[in-house]
């Protein structure tokens, strides 16, 4: 898979997977089409959560819940004279390329006004239309593309929630086949998420005049982030900061902190917001929870033992979330902590009270 560079050359934010510091062994769960528990060990008395406890029942991850039929139609290079009345959306449906890459093609800016007599290139390419429900991730994952790819060439931008009928043009490499030939352990296995990832594709898509749904737990739908955020972080938890932010080893980055905690220590939300993510779908950070806190912030908290917020609940800043663990690839119980603002990773240090 991999389409880094693309996202370095669009400035869309590097997320690299070093965001934590890697072990020697394999990740806790090997990549696989159902998820294992994310709980590994935890201390007496704790209760052991499943993801598919966590999730509401249900093993698999909210972006993949609506399957995705790979049925995306190629369309040939053309060039269509605007006519009284047209919109840009009703050009991308009569050609069946996406109004984006129309847009980029042709330069156009918003409000995409068009005037008849104009010509407008029609941009060559594979185009999946979106259906309800359907994720971004789960798209890239049916075509087995990169899913940041698919984000630079169709120049999508936050929220990142698809529309139902929205046609997205899908990479050179991308591989429609019938469900009968697909090969799904092989797919599933050169499958990989990062938490940009997470962050811009995990929200099903919506109906043109939808809105996303408030938060409350087990949220099935795209659900609206705060409104913005105010206050301050808190630490998620007591303990040594043992992986400061920054550059690791050659070639190795690490995204946040990593904070030494004992197995079954309560993780603290940070700060007021509603969950984004809460699953072990990113195999280096085995369970993890991202918090969205409004105003382009977002928090991640990795390597949990045990995960006890859904996607769509809404938390208070001190509210325990889950319990530490040892799960990804560590090999010791800790905490990889992120902040980012508006996609990108910022220094925890720089936001956190001093202590």
């Amino acid at each position: 898979m991999g389409a880094v560079n693309h996202r370095i050359a669009a400035f869309l934010g590097t997320l690299a997977l070093a965001g934590c510091i890697p072990a020697a062994s394999p990740p806790s769960r090997p990549a696989a089409s159902r998820p294992a528990p994310v709980a590994t060990s935890v201390p007496d008395g704790f209760e052991r959560h499943s993801l598919g406890a966590v999730s509401g029942g249900d093993p698999r991850p909210t972006w993949a819940l609506k399957p995705v039929l790979a049925d995306a139609r190629r369309v040939a290079a053309s060039v269509y004279t605007v006519r009284r009345g047209d919109t840009l959306r009703a050009v991308g449906a009569m050609t069946g390329a996406g109004s984006e890459a129309i847009a980029m093609e042709n330069d156009l800016a918003a409000p995409y006004a068009l005037y008849p007599g104009q010509q407008l290139r029609i941009p060559a390419g594979l185009y999946h239309r979106v259906a309800a429900g359907e994720t971004g991730i789960g798209i890239a994952q049916a075509y087995g593309v990169d899913w940041g790819e698919v984000i630079t060439i169709n120049a999508l931008s936050a929220p990142y929630i698809l529309r139902v009928g929205q046609r997205l043009r899908l990479p050179a490499d991308a591989a429609p086949q019938s469900p009968a030939e697909v090969d799904v352990a092989a797919r599933a296995a050169a499958f990989t998420l990062d938490i940009d990832d997470i962050v811009t594709g995990s929200q099903p898509a919506l109906a043109a005049h939808d809105r996303p749904a408030s938060a409350t737990p087990q949220v099935t739908s795209a659900i609206a982030p705060p409104a913005a955020f105010s206050g301050r972080f808190r630490w998620p938890l007591p303990g040594r900061v043992i992986a400061r932010f920054g550059p690791l080893a050659p070639g190795k980055i690490n995204d946040g902190i990593n904070i030494a905690a004992a197995t079954g220590t309560p993780i603290h939300a940070a700060a007021d917001g509603v969950v984004a993510y809460a699953g072990d779908q990113i195999a280096v950070y085995g369970g993890l929870i991202l918090i969205d806190h409004g105003g382009g912030w977002m928090s991640a908290y990795g390597h949990a033992g045990r995960i006890d917020v859904r996607r769509g609940q809404a938390v208070k800043a001190g509210d325990v979330v889950g319990l530490s663990g040892a799960t990804g690839q560590v090999q010791t119980p800790q905490l990889h902590f992120q902040l980012r603002k508006n996609r990108l990773p910022v220094d925890p240090m720089k936001q956190l009270p001093p202590r």
